[in-house]
């Protein structure tokens, strides 16, 4: 069991990351305020480019967000993985011997009936 020495410390540190995250997210949004409009001149000349470029963008904002999420998952221990890799192997074999014992139940029904 871990200390409350190192419990205070993990618990610190995570307020800390929170403050940091919180300082950049306000850094960005008065970044964001401070942004003048672009002229109506330039925004007509660069529009077929801005089109062509939508895609890319999209895609590249995706690539983003799923690498935040990937980060933010809490991936099972190796152990946790067998114990979950040998259910689905045993539950996969379990439905099997099912489906194979129906499929003789059925086989042997029709023979009877059509016979």
């Amino acid at each position: 069991m871990p200390s409350k020495e190192k419990i205070e410390a993990k618990a610190k540190k995570a307020e800390e990351k929170a403050a940091r995250k919180a300082e950049k997210r306000a850094a960005r949004q008065e970044k964001r305020a401070k942004k003048k409009p672009m002229p109506k001149a330039l925004r007509i000349i660069t529009w077929p480019f801005r089109m062509l470029a939508k895609p890319f963008i999209a895609l590249g904002r995706y690539i983003h967000d799923s690498w935040v999420e990937l980060r933010q998952v809490r991936w099972p221990s190796r152990g946790a993985t067998w114990k979950m890799f040998f259910a689905i192997v045993i539950y996969a074999g379990l439905f099997m011997v099912l489906i194979a014992l129906l499929d003789m139940l059925f086989t042997w029904l029709f023979n009877i009936i059509i016979g």
